[in-house]
């Protein structure tokens, strides 16, 4: 294929879509990740498409979000790999909020196994994943459906939340940096998923390899609420998806990565841990306090040397005695 028709084939896809990860470019185009950056770039210098962290959204993606329909056929491969090292931070018992997206979709279908588990939600595609699973009870928020993602939203959903309380919430969105978080394009999905936060003991974002670096309109989850970061192994190349993972790391978030070497890789311990994963957060140092000088009970020192003292004395008397006895 020309550079030319490549291109073509490129924009009419983000077009289409809204927005696509390089990854998936790279499939459809039948090349490498590679030339189509270059040609990415290229369509960016025209004006026609922006870059994005891992992909390329329409002008103006900044503020844009892409319905359901385009996004459930966007890094479906990934996605599948971060669900199965998610569910695996889930115990049976356990009760969780589960927020909207295609990934959260995923992350459902695998809950459905878990016995005992509750699961709340605001997605109707989360609880219809769940809906004929026995042994999990599904819990809905109130509010108002918003149909590109199927989500409820509006103060409905949000005072549905108030005074409920979790171990953990599994969220995702448009876009993650170390700077702001979590954050999305949709006013009412930021304000919802805040509310889901709000609920949870600690907060476990599920986010692709093409959401880091790539920053939204509306923050849903400060980095240093962030508990752990599930994500996938990206490009050998991408450094800027390494220096965004390290930069969340050295801000305490525990990160996770689907497809690397032993099923994953996470710190913390925990379930993830058990499975073999590598440690990307940064360790801790402990500093233990040096003992300090002996101390000396008051008046020790002088109650030996007067010790000492009657001890010289007493021998001292006792040997003229035995010489007294000798000279008579």
């Amino acid at each position: 294929m020309f550079a030319a028709e490549r291109r073509q084939l490129i924009l009419e896809m983000v077009r289409a879509n809204g927005a696509v990860s390089l990854r998936e470019l790279a499939r459809v185009v039948q090349t490498s990740e590679v030339t189509v950056r270059r040609d990415v770039r290229a369509l960016e210098a025209e004006g026609l498409l922006d870059r994005r962290h891992g992909g390329a959204v329409l002008p103006g993606g900044f503020t844009r979000e892409s319905g359901f329909p385009q996004k459930s056929h966007l890094a479906t491969a990934e996605k599948t790999a971060i669900a199965d090292l998610a569910a695996g931070l889930v115990e049976e018992g356990e009760a969780i909020v589960v927020g909207a997206g295609t990934t959260t979709q995923e992350l459902a279908r695998r809950l459905a196994r878990v016995p005992g588990l509750t699961v709340v939600t605001n997605s109707l595609l989360v609880a219809q994943a769940l809906a004929h699973a026995n042994r999990v009870e599904v819990v809905m928020t109130g509010g108002t459906l918003r149909g590109s993602n199927y989500a409820l939203v509006g103060s409905g959903a949000e005072q549905s939340l108030q005074g409920l309380r979790v171990s953990k919430a599994f969220l995702s969105g448009s876009g993650l940096t170390a700077e702001r978080g979590l954050s999305t394009s949709n006013m009412l999905s930021a304000s919802v998923d805040r509310a889901l936060v709000q609920a949870a003991a600690e907060v476990v974002v599920l986010a692709d390899h093409s959401k880091l670096g790539t920053d939204t309109m509306f923050q849903t989850v400060p980095t240093d609420v962030i508990t752990r970061l599930v994500t996938d192994e990206s490009p050998a190349h991408d450094d800027r998806a390494a220096t965004e993972l390290q930069a969340l790391a050295d801000q305490g978030v525990q990160i996770a990565v689907a497809g690397a070497s032993g099923g994953g890789a996470a710190n913390g311990g925990g379930p993830s841990g058990a499975s073999g994963a590598e440690s990307v957060a940064r360790q801790q140092r402990r500093d233990v306090p040096l003992p300090g000088p002996r101390r000396q009970v008051p008046g020790a020192a002088a109650g030996l040397r007067s010790a000492a003292a009657l001890s010289e004395q007493n021998g001292g008397t006792e040997r003229a005695r035995v010489a007294d006895m000798r000279r008579r």
